[in-house]
């Protein structure tokens, strides 16, 4: 016994680097230190660091007289941000973030629930080739193609007079507020971009929650008389609500900040994220940007703490 033991433990090795690796086998948590330190203090500087900055800046304001900051804690630049022109920029914001998630949500559900159900081998590869494929192209390719999609010459216009439909394009775009010149120039067309764009970060969670729901449930209420409504309301709905809510946190948190998408696409009338860079850029009042970009933050971080109490990071 004696013997085993002496031999078991290897003799210390020469050397600086036999020396060093002695010294972190012996000391885990100092090797866990080296290795989480870096990213770690990028992290608290880079990112924590600038998040308190930006919530620092957002209780400055800029003085009427000489158009420069005044460094002294006030809360007139959020007092401004409530004003009736912001806090209308606010609303529209929500409530485009609250439709496209909730409409993504409808359109993924069934591509979801197809994939997960009943796409088997090659079929569950194109799948997932097609849900990925237009997240390899670029962005702003993605976005001016549908400019000219949306547009009076665009191919939805054309689809719509080849069906002798083009009064009922006309009706819509005569719609108060939806409404506009054509579509791409429209809240309607916004929303139609912003759907397409985000679409694939509503499916692949919906897909992932879908998969794990036992197919003997799905059955066992057949077999109990539940009707294919009753079955969808009771059993598969609710074990598919985190992968739901999982889904809208990328769509919803992606609408909320997106600038660029309202800015080619859309009426002249702001969202937050063209707010925050016309008031940095153009008129040069960094409080009241830090203010509108705090503003997306509180509601994410309430949106996050709901999705956590439904599950939702589960499906991630």
């Amino acid at each position: 016994m004696t013997f085993t033991a002496e031999t078991s433990i290897l003799p210390k090795r020469a050397g600086l680097l036999g020396r060093l690796s002695d010294f972190l086998w012996k000391h885990p948590s100092v090797l866990l230190a080296i290795l989480l330190g870096p990213p770690l203090l990028w992290l608290g500087i880079i990112y924590v660091g600038s998040l308190l900055a930006l919530l620092l800046q957002s209780f400055f304001a800029i003085d009427d007289f000489s158009g420069l900051i005044n460094y002294e804690f006030t809360f007139a630049t959020y007092r401004q941000l409530l004003s009736d022109a912001n806090f209308d920029i606010i609303v529209r914001t929500v409530t485009m973030a609250a439709v496209v998630t909730l409409f993504s949500a409808i359109i993924a559900f069934p591509i979801a629930y197809y994939a997960a159900r009943y796409a088997k081998g090659k079929w569950k590869a194109i799948f997932y080739l097609g849900i990925m494929l237009p997240l390899w192209s670029s962005y702003l390719v993605k976005i001016y193609a549908w400019k000219l999609i949306l547009s009076k010459e665009g191919i939805f216009t054309w689809v719509f007079e080849k069906l002798h439909l083009i009064w009922l394009l006309d009706a819509w775009l005569a719609l108060p507020v939806i409404g506009g010149n054509s579509l791409s120039v429209s809240y309607t067309g916004t929303f139609i971009v912003f759907v397409y764009v985000w679409m694939p970060f509503m499916i692949l969670p919906i897909q992932a929650a879908l998969e794990r729901v036992p197919g003997n449930l799905i059955e066992a209420s057949s077999d109990l008389g539940g009707t294919p409504a009753q079955t969808f309301r009771h059993v598969l709905f609710p074990l598919a609500l985190p992968g739901i809510v999982a889904g809208s946190i990328f769509t919803f948190s992606l609408t909320l900040g997106d600038y660029i998408i309202p800015q080619i696409i859309g009426s002249s009338r702001l969202f937050i994220g063209q707010a925050v860079y016309a008031q940095q850029g153009t008129a040069g009042n960094i409080p009241l940007a830090a203010a509108f970009t705090v503003v997306p933050i509180v509601i994410m971080g309430v949106y996050l703490w709901a999705a956590k109490r439904m599950g939702a990071f589960d499906a991630l």
